[in-house]
């Protein structure tokens, strides 16, 4: 689910027959698990918290946010005590299985931004911009080989009316200084060839691609060279309101994992879709479910007849749509469409796996590309996604500002997890920065429902976003949310 796309439906091709036996013979013998981890070499884990410890900052979640958030409070202060706990492995969730899409945009993309933070859109692309390269520079100053790609993203539409919204796009990213190329029929198949495809948008600057894992586990090892204690399957179960700090005046903050405790003077929470340890942000916060097939390495024949040469993310641009990709040895990743959220939102590694979701997903990778008949798919993997009302990272305070959380990515936090971790920091910290007095950071997104509830509004929104694909019009129930600041797409 994310945000911002607007009417760019009508008549999708996906899924016009249901999948068959050949589809899901396609990936039957998948291995079930992200491919990106068998890129990235066996290390021995950190070893678990079995003590009690104190130090000047404690961060919850090994991801991106909690990694960045580790490194930036280094380069502030070297001597600051800096501890991160991770429930499992470093970069295991989300920040490991995403596909590697690399954007500069903060606000889940420039029409979600103008939707949402139209007064303050101008200083947001710049501070996303900033960002992206910032990160960039990031990756070659701590020597981590995330196999960068600046190729850009290529949006593609299968359908008129997104071929006509493309247009729109184009004229918008223009306005705000972007390098783009609007492309016709032969020209998008020249880049990428799929019988479907009527046009495309080529967004040639603010988009890389990267290998997520290598950026995970690189930031890691950035991490503990620059002096981060880091404790895994160490599973923070509470925060207690803390003892008085090393004597310093005020309280702290106690983090309570199964074998340990840290006390902390500051906490940075950064737990993504996972079990929430603040009250607050159950109702901000919805786990919802992204499913992603990984081809085995295409041949140079196969690749030739798909072309491909500029290796381009690209993402098609319905409301549900896939996204895809190449990888370094020139597998096709392939992900999206559905956005599955279940009754109470639970996130456990059973839920990894949905054979029906993989085989619509099958069905439509060969419908895009009907010349790679006889492709298997090695790699299959599911997780849960940590989506807000507003699709954009968001950030609080708890425990009289001696916690501060940056959660609600929706899917697009490769880049601006480095924001929101500096942020954080940032607003933990007390220091004014050039996004402290924005609605973006000042403002948290409008509240799920509970259940009951929750789950049907989530479900009938589904329900209403196909048929805006089918038809190539965004209904009233889908254009009462958008006003209701609850604006769902996939």
């Amino acid at each position: 689910m994310g945000g911002g796309r607007g009417d760019r439906g009508g008549g999708t091709p996906w899924l016009r027959q249901p999948p068959t036996d050949a589809h899901r013979a396609a990936f039957a013998e998948s291995e079930l698990r992200p491919y990106w981890g068998d890129t990235v070499p066996a290390r021995e884990p950190h070893a678990p918290l079995e003590s009690t410890i104190d130090c000047d900052l404690c961060i919850v979640g090994g991801g991106y946010t909690g990694l960045w958030a580790a490194l930036y409070a280094k380069q502030l202060d070297p001597g600051r005590s800096v501890v991160v706990l991770e429930a499992a492995r470093c970069g295991a969730g989300a920040s490991s299985r995403n596909g590697g899409f690399l954007n500069y945009s903060l606000t889940h993309g420039l029409g979600n931004g103008l939707a949402r933070f139209a007064r303050e859109i101008t200083q947001i692309e710049a501070l996303g911009l900033r960002n992206f390269e910032e990160l960039a520079a990031d990756i070659d100053r701590y020597g981590i080989d995330a196999e960068y790609e600046p190729t850009g993203e290529l949006d593609v539409a299968v359908t008129a009316a997104q071929a006509e919204g493309l247009e729109q796009a184009a004229a918008l990213f223009a306005r705000y200084g972007h390098e783009v190329q609007l492309l016709g029929p032969e020209e998008v198949r020249a880049e990428v060839d799929s019988p479907l495809y009527l046009g495309g948008l080529w967004q040639r600057s603010g988009a890389a691609l990267v290998n997520p894992a290598k950026l995970a586990d690189g930031l890691r090892r950035a991490a503990v060279a620059n002096g981060v204690q880091i404790f895994e399957h160490s599973h923070v179960r509470r925060l207690p309101a803390g003892r008085a700090h090393r004597g310093r005046s005020g309280g702290g903050v106690t983090a309570v994992t199964e074998s340990g405790v840290v006390h902390a003077r500051k906490l940075l929470l950064a737990t993504s879709a996972y079990e929430p340890l603040l009250d607050e942000v159950r109702r901000l916060v919805a786990p919802v479910y992204d499913y992603v097939l990984m081809t085995e390495p295409l041949t140079p024949a196969q690749l030739d007849s798909i072309g491909w040469r500029n290796r381009q993310g690209v993402g098609d641009s319905g409301n549900q749509f896939h996204y895809y990709r190449l990888s370094a040895d020139n597998r096709i990743l392939w992900g999206g469409y559905d956005a599955v959220y279940r009754y109470g939102g639970p996130v456990r590694p059973d839920l990894d796996d949905d054979p029906a979701t993989f085989a619509r997903l099958s069905s439509n990778f060969f419908t895009a590309f009907p010349q790679l008949e006889g492709v298997r798919f090695s790699h299959r993997w599911g997780g849960a996604i940590d989506t807000c009302s507003r699709f954009s990272v968001f950030f609080g305070r708890a425990l009289g500002g001696r916690v501060v959380y940056a959660l609600g990515y929706t899917g697009l936090g490769v880049g601006a997890s480095r924001f929101g971790a500096r942020t954080a920091l940032d607003l933990l910290d007390g220091r004014a920065n050039g996004a402290s007095s924005l609605a973006l950071v000042r403002r948290r997104p409008v509240r799920f429902p509970p259940e009951p509830l929750r789950t049907a509004v989530i479900q009938l929104t589904r329900n209403r976003i196909a048929a805006a694909d089918r038809t190539g019009t965004r209904g009233l129930w889908l254009r009462a949310l958008d006003r209701a600041g609850l604006g769902f797409d996939s």
